[in-house]
């Protein structure tokens, strides 16, 4: 037999016939029916007139001699493109039709013109996913709340007139935070509810569904009928996953379901956020290689299973090569049923499948065939795949591991890498380069640390995987088993995690990039340029070693190179404020790496990364002005790596909800809270500050002032080093300003004014003229909906012989000195 290295070139005939379905398939879902109609027509039409001659010469040539008299050399292969290309349109037509069926029945039936309406109704409806969270995320000054999401299928409508429809139609609930959750998030697919819910429209015209239904009120779900068998068997076992990992470390515990099953529901945004910035997030859904792992074990090491079943546990029981057969089908039916049949796992049992023949023969090349039929058939299935793109990076790495990897191993074999190595390094090149330019369409940056973070994860894959699974099994027969086994289980998964984390972590983890299709294409370019150059390069081995080397600068980059290649932070800096978006973080050096700061900013990681570039691993004192969510969301970048002595707050614990999250964070933490009080004198080093505000007992607005905890913000005048003072203003708006005024009468000018609320018209120009600031520094998010900052107040600003700095225009922004001596260093946004 042949081996992979000696194989023909590719078969590539069905590829053109996969992607013009696919690309068909992707324009119809998203058009009105009669487009759809015009595009299957139009396809149609063509393939017939490719056809028609073709048909015609072979009838009419039937009984005459292929070479003989005036039959031209040039014309079987011209039947041939003929047939080719109608080939691919008849595929393209069947893509268009299958895209414009399914999207016309988003468009038809009471749920479309109900949403179209947004009229409440009484539903009836099957899930068909598992439910989920929505990620927490900053809506201006508060936090938009967590709710419950699941897909479903609307099957009877009543009407608040009480008209009664039967119907099918895709929908998507929302359910409001409140008591019930747990129910909610404990529903299996197939189960079928009765709502009563509010319709309105997708926001977008691709969304696979008819209507987006918010659910009144917050108690647990009606339910109507119980789930199907298959689907109480899954839960069952994932039930049974979940509580045999119930003793494990926090990041193992919320990983391994997802490895094993895809069951994310106890992944925080953290961790989360770790796994996007090192592209690991292949690891959290369910995809082919889960599939391919649990059957290796059956046929053993790649390129083996030919020679009559030698690797794997399948000659070591006694199983023929069609009992073999049977048995990975047998497992791959159990993983469709135990990680639910939906699209996505259906996609994922395809691909994983390729992989397996890959695997299991050894002949990589002559599986492209196979790679793009799997796609023809899902795309046909399921139109809404076309659009998916994590369909796009599941064929795209699949067949990257197909084609590209090999040609690399074997490169870097003949480099004298090692085999096992040159084809893990391999596949983890070969997927990068491949995948890293549709992840910046829509992720907008580029992972510095995917390879590596790739390799060092996919020493745990299979180990944490294989036991994950064992203990799935365990856990319906013999729960102590199970629990041992997901102990064993939780080693590599807490290793996968702590790659990501380690990698996230890092400062040059992540590149901005412009996102969209533009930017992917450049990113392609790019990549396509540097491997063509990387060939004719001479001396390629001392190079990349360079290069590598330099990545790792950039990666790691460290503090002085970081200060000396950007010049910032410059040296002897005092004060810097971060550019964290629509938001507020400020840091005041404290001697060495210490440095006390003033709020957190709305996101965990632009604050993180900020203070890593100013050094700052001590903080001796957090003080949050207020409890708005763009001053305390990002309270988890703060803590992460660095020790923090306390966190001072105001006294109006508004909003409750945002103020139970800094209680809940602090004390997940152990770092203790303390209130802020009027003329509290406190000193860090060189550094020293007094509390102006809020008053003793302040509680809510000033003077009438509609601004609650803007008014509660705690104001504070900072002495710095070298005599800098500093007047941080939080949000107050003008009645709190003009109160401040009146109790502070010795206030006199400042070096740097923060000025509050993000540089909004509502300030108190008494004040303004009191402080007279050399330096005016406003934190502001680029093109925030706000109209922040004001030119108003910009222009009152300077008339008053300010220097204006922005982050939004600016970015972050350092100062150094003090009087006539002070310098304001921006870093460039």
């Amino acid at each position: 037999m042949n081996r992979a290295g000696a194989e023909g070139p590719a078969d590539l005939r069905l590829v053109p016939l996969a992607v013009a379905a696919w690309a068909a398939a992707a324009c119809a879902v998203g058009v009105t029916g009669w487009w759809a109609v015009v595009g299957v027509t139009v396809c149609l039409v063509g393939a017939v007139l490719l056809l028609v001659p073709a048909l015609a010469r072979r009838l009419g040539g039937a009984g005459r001699e292929p070479d003989g008299p005036g039959t031209s050399p040039a014309a079987p292969g011209w039947r041939l493109r003929a047939t080719a290309c109608a080939g691919v349109l008849l595929c393209a037509a069947a893509g268009a039709a299958s895209a414009g069926l399914h999207a016309a029945d988003l468009r038809r039936g009471p749920v479309p013109a109900l949403a179209r309406e947004y009229a409440r109704a009484e539903v009836e409806v099957t899930v068909t996913a598992d439910p989920r969270l929505t990620r927490p995320r900053v809506r201006g000054n508060a936090m938009a709340p967590v709710s419950v999401v699941l897909d479903g299928e609307v099957t009877r409508v009543e009407r608040s007139d009480g008209a009664v429809h039967r119907t099918r139609a895709p929908v998507l609930l929302i359910v409001p935070p409140g008591e019930g959750r747990e129910e909610w998030l404990r529903l299996l697919p197939s189960t079928r509810l009765r709502v009563g819910a509010r319709l309105a429209p997708p926001l977008r015209s691709g969304d696979p569904f008819a209507a987006v239904l918010k659910v009144d009120g917050a108690g647990p779900p009606r339910i109507v009928g119980p789930p199907s068998a298959p689907q109480r068997t899954a839960g069952e076992l994932r039930a049974g996953l979940r509580r045999a990992t119930e003793g494990l470390a926090p990041d193992a515990r919320a990983l391994l379901p997802g490895l094993v099953v895809g069951d994310t529901s106890r992944i925080g945004p953290d961790l989360r956020d770790a796994f996007e910035a090192t592209d690991l997030t292949h690891l959290l859904a369910v995809s082919g290689s889960n599939l391919s792992v649990v059957l290796l074990l059956l046929i053993g090491r790649p390129g083996r299973a030919h020679q009559v079943e030698r690797g794997g546990l399948a000659p070591r029981i006694g199983l023929s090569l069609r009992a073999t057969a049977v048995a990975g089908g047998a497992l791959t039916l159990a993983f469709v049923v135990v990680c639910r049949p939906d699209p996505s796992v259906l996609r994922a049992a395809a691909c994983g499948l390729v992989v397996l023949l890959a695997i299991g023969t050894g002949r990589r090349r002559s599986l492209i065939p196979a790679l793009a039929a799997a796609v023809l058939l899902l795309v046909l299935y399921d139109p809404w795949l076309a659009r998916s793109y994590g369909f796009l990076l599941s064929v795209l790495a699949t067949g990257s591991l197909l084609t590209v990897a090999p040609r690399w191993s074997e490169a870097l074999r003949r480099r004298r890498v090692p085999g096992r190595l040159a084809e893990a390094l391999a596949a983890a090149l070969a997927a990068q380069a491949v995948c890293a330019p549709v992840v910046v369409v829509f992720a907008a940056r580029v992972s510095l640390v995917a390879i590596p973070a790739n390799l060092f994860a996919e020493l745990a894959v299979a180990p944490a995987t294989v036991l994950g699974f064992a203990a799935l099994a365990l856990a319906q027969v013999w729960e102590p088993a199970a629990v041992g086994a997901a102990w064993a289980a939780g080693w590599p998964a807490g290793w996968i995690a702590g790659v990501a984390r380690a990698g996230g972590e890092l400062p040059g983890a992540q590149l901005a990039w412009p996102g969209g299709w533009w930017g992917g294409l450049a990113l392609a370019l790019l990549t396509v340029l540097v491997l063509l150059g990387a060939r004719r390069l001479p001396h390629r081995g001392w190079i990349a070693g360079l290069v590598a080397a330099l990545l790792l600068l950039v990666v790691v980059r460290p503090v002085p190179l970081a200060r000396w290649a950007t010049g910032w932070p410059p040296p002897g800096w005092v004060f810097a404020m971060c550019q964290v978006g629509q938001g507020d973080a400020t840091v005041l050096a404290a001697g060495g790496d210490a440095a006390v700061v003033v709020d957190a900013g709305p996101d965990p990681v632009p604050v993180d990364r900020c203070l890593r570039e100013l050094g700052v691993r001590r903080v001796p004192l957090l003080v949050l002005t207020h409890f708005h969510a763009d001053h305390v969301a990002g309270l988890p970048g703060v803590l992460r790596g660095r020790s923090v002595g306390a966190i001072q707050t105001t006294g109006l614990e508004e909003p409750p909800a945002q103020a139970a999250f800094v209680r809940r964070t602090a004390a997940a933490a152990r770092v203790p809270l303390v209130r802020a009080q009027p003329g509290e004198h406190r000193r860090a080093g060189a550094l020293e500050w007094w509390v102006l505000w809020p008053p003793a007992g302040s509680g809510g607005p000033v003077d009438g002032s509609a601004g609650g905890a803007n008014d509660a913000s705690v104001t504070l005048l900072v002495r710095a080093a070298g005599g800098l003072s500093l007047l941080l203003l939080g949000d107050l708006e003008p009645p709190a300003q003009r109160a401040l005024l009146r109790s502070s009468p010795g206030l006199g000018p400042v070096d740097v004014l923060k000025v509050a609320h993000h540089g909004s018209a509502h300030q108190d120009p008494g004040l303004i003229r009191a402080a007279r600031p050399r330096l005016a520094l406003v934190p502001v998010g680029n093109d925030n909906p706000y109209g922040h900052p004001s030119p108003r107040t910009l222009e009152a600003l300077r008339a008053g012989g300010a220097r204006v700095l922005r982050t939004d225009r600016d970015g972050a922004i350092a100062v150094v000195g003090a009087g006539r001596g002070l310098v304001a260093v921006p870093r460039g946004a």
